[in-house]
């Protein structure tokens, strides 16, 4: 499931964030890459450890853990704490899958990367190309969003970002592994609980939503893998 979730964050925040950015300490991206990745990635990323990445990261964290769109069309078991990333004029990642696992820093705790996930922080209108451009089951999508929107997709997805031609793309990325590992079960789920929230707000039958919700939960107690 490919999904454009609005507002994780507001523009103010975002527009905030990339003032900040804009004279942190970037580091070569290609310390992060994979040794097929590698060859692909032109960017720049802050370091991990970088207080300014972290406090960015937790403040992610925060609006994501209260963002009732996001919770349902993921079902996070664990997230990722989020990196940072900077395109400048001519920067690209050309196509790559993402690593399957990866290590939360200074644990030894994994997560598996079932969903991927882009914040925007840039307008888009302060930069040219810098699309994230994804192969999906239908066809080649391509990703531009305004800033605080977030995209999220299966991590199983190739996927590339276009070179920036002017200005600087910022950006957010991280993994999700959800409790619900195949993505056709994730996104039956998330539309049946679409279509639960827009009765309720209805003020649809009581008893029909109870049993709606039944089968809601019960399809995730069938298929929860936590």
């Amino acid at each position: 499931m490919l999904l454009s979730i609005p507002d994780i964050i507001s523009t103010e925040a975002a527009r905030q964030i990339v003032d900040r950015l804009e004279t942190a300490d970037w580091k070569d991206g290609k310390g992060t890459a994979g040794h097929l990745a590698v060859r692909q990635k032109r960017n720049a990323q802050l370091d991990i450890a970088d207080p300014l990445a972290q406090q960015i990261g937790n403040l992610i964290l925060s609006q994501l853990s209260q963002h009732p769109t996001f919770i349902s069309a993921t079902l996070p078991l664990r997230i990722l704490p989020p990196m940072l990333n900077r395109y400048a004029e001519n920067e690209t990642y050309g196509d790559h899958i993402d690593n399957a696992i990866r290590t939360i820093p200074g644990t030894q705790e994994y997560v598996r990367t079932d969903i991927s996930a882009t914040l925007f922080l840039a307008d888009p209108q302060d930069y040219e190309g810098g699309e994230l451009i994804i192969n999906d089951t239908y066809g080649q999508q391509s990703v531009k969003l305004p800033a605080g929107h977030i995209i999220v997709y299966p991590g199983t997805s190739l996927h590339r970002v276009n070179p920036v031609s002017k200005g600087v793309r910022y950006a957010a990325f991280f993994w999700v592994q959800s409790m619900i590992r195949n993505d056709t079960q994730r996104a039956l789920l998330y539309e049946l609980d679409s279509s639960i929230q827009a009765l309720t707000a209805e003020n649809a039958n009581a008893s029909e939503l109870i049993r709606l919700s039944g089968v809601y939960h019960n399809l995730v107690r069938q298929w929860a893998n936590t």
